[in-house]
C-alpha cells in the first residue's frame, strides 16, 4: 500500500526546519483538511501523512506555514516575502510512495517528488 511523506529543509540556515506547521488537504470535491502536524527536530513528520486505506488517488495540497517558522528563526520584514506555501499535487498510483519535500529559505523555495 502507498503512503505520503514530507520533510522540510531550511536551506538558508543549512539545517532541518524543526517546528514548521503543515496541513494536508484533499481537494477532490469540497476541500477537506485531512491532517495537521509540526515537523520534528529532523524536519520530518513523525508518521506518514496518509497511508493504508486513507491513501488514495486524487488531488491534494500541502500547506507549509513557512512565514511563522521563518519569523521565529530570523528577523523578517513585514509582510514577509513568503508566508503560507501551498504545494498542490496529484496522486495517481495508490500503491506508490509519494514524498513531497520542501527546500526553504526566506526568499525562495523548491520541491520535487522524492522517494
Amino acid at each position: 500500500m502507498g503512503r505520503l511523506t514530507t520533510h522540510v529543509l531550511d536551506t538558508g540556515a543549512g539545517k532541518p526546519a524543526a517546528g514548521l506547521y503543515i496541513e494536508l488537504w484533499c481537494l477532490d470535491g469540497e476541500p477537506e483538511r485531512l491532517s495537521a502536524l509540526s515537523t520534528n527536530a529532523d524536519g520530518r513528520a513523525d508518521t506518514p501523512l496518509l497511508e493504508g486505506s486513507a491513501f488514495r488517488a486524487g488531488t491534494f495540497e500541502l500547506r507549509f506555514f513557512a512565514g511563522d517558522y521563518l519569523r521565529k528563526a530570523q528577523s523578517l520584514p513585514e509582510p514577509a516575502f513568503l508566508d503560507m506555501i501551498p504545494i498542490r499535487f496529484g496522486i495517481s498510483d495508490a500503491d506508490a510512495h509519494y514524498h513531497v519535500p520542501l527546500l526553504l529559505s526566506a526568499y525562495g523555495y523548491s520541491t520535487y517528488r522524492g522517494s
